[in-house]
């Protein structure tokens, strides 16, 4: 009788917790979270306002819900870069800046990766992209003749319009990027 009393609790509680709540706000219903915001009690005075402070939080939760999707055109795109990586298992930490490199006619996006460092270079086009590799020495990563830049051993990366620098001592990360990067860029009607 014990172990069926404990048995029908546990599930009571259960589908308590995981039973929907309609007055928690939908996290994309920017409707919701500012009215909720703009009701709120404001901490110097203890009253509701629209614009005690109030404001910051409203442009944050704007730009948040309202960021442009990362569009599926069967190029690189960086959101679509920084996506597939998550997807693939790293933390990734955009890097303020960008990074000029011989040989490369566009700046790169720094990314940090764990301990690694990816930069990587998003062309216009896939022909644009081949015409700066032509002009490399690729296991060196630099023009014939200059001194390469990196601190670790290179490893080029080329994938549709995108080429990346991946700066690592970890073999293993080594492959994993490559691998997410190498399986192409998402694809027109594709869910991810």
């Amino acid at each position: 009788m014990n172990f069926w009393r404990s048995t029908r609790t546990i599930a009571a509680v259960i589908l308590a917790s995981c039973s929907g709540d309609s007055s928690r706000p939908n996290p994309g219903d920017t409707d919701t979270l500012t009215s909720r915001i703009d009701s709120a009690p404001s901490p110097a005075s203890g009253t509701t306002s629209g614009d005690d402070g109030a404001a910051p939080v409203r442009a944050r939760i704007a730009a948040a819900t309202s960021r442009a999707p990362c569009l599926h055109t069967g190029l690189w795109e960086q959101c679509s870069v920084e996506k597939r990586l998550a997807q693939a298992g790293f933390v990734v930490k955009r890097i303020e800046g960008e990074a000029r490199r011989p040989g490369f006619s566009i700046p790169a996006t720094v990314l940090q990766l764990g301990r690694s460092r990816l930069e990587v270079f998003i062309y216009q086009s896939e022909a644009d992209m081949a015409r700066d590799i032509a002009r490399l020495d690729t296991l060196r990563v630099a023009p014939p003749g200059v001194q390469p830049v990196w601190d670790v051993t290179p490893m080029l990366i080329r994938s549709g319009n995108l080429a990346a620098v991946l700066l690592s001592q970890n073999a293993r990360q080594a492959e994993r990027v490559a691998l997410a990067l190498t399986a192409g860029a998402p694809q027109p009607g594709s869910p991810r």
